[in-house]
């Protein structure tokens, strides 16, 4: 899990941040204050919890795999991917990321949503528990 960018976002705050970007039509990131505060969110969140699962809806394997690895480095994972292991789509893809098992699988994708899910799992009673998103791809990108 990452530690940088600490914040002083208490979990409410960042839980109130993200809720504008979960399950509403696609929003985009307005400033560069706004990304600030939404990377700092999803991190915090994501830190609270045992493992995340992301789904990753893009209009490529390639975007799709760009913004996966941008995601999992952010979040202080290292993962190699191999984008070539898995099969080709043309057009729109989806693609699943269980960072618990460190495993994945790519699908096309008929729907019309561009962005990244990320659901946090915890199994203990403190920790956070739900799904975020469709954040922006291109969120932990400079």
């Amino acid at each position: 899990m990452s530690t940088q960018n600490p914040t002083t976002l208490t979990v409410e705050e960042a839980q109130q941040i993200l809720k504008d970007f979960t399950c509403l039509d696609m929003q985009s990131v307005a400033s560069p204050l706004e990304k600030q505060a939404l990377r700092q969110a999803i991190l915090l969140v994501a830190s609270l919890s045992d493992y995340q699962m992301l789904g990753v809806c893009a209009a490529s394997t390639d975007e799709g795999f760009l913004a996966l690895e941008a995601y999992l480095k952010a979040l202080g994972y290292q993962v190699v991917l191999d984008p070539n292991a898995v099969s080709s789509f043309a057009g729109s893809v989806y693609i699943k990321f269980n960072t618990l098992k460190g495993s994945y699988y790519v699908d096309a994708y008929p729907g019309t949503y561009r962005g990244v899910l990320i659901s946090c799992q915890s199994a203990s009673e403190g920790g956070v528990t739900g799904t975020y998103g469709h954040l922006p791809l291109d969120l932990f990108v400079d």
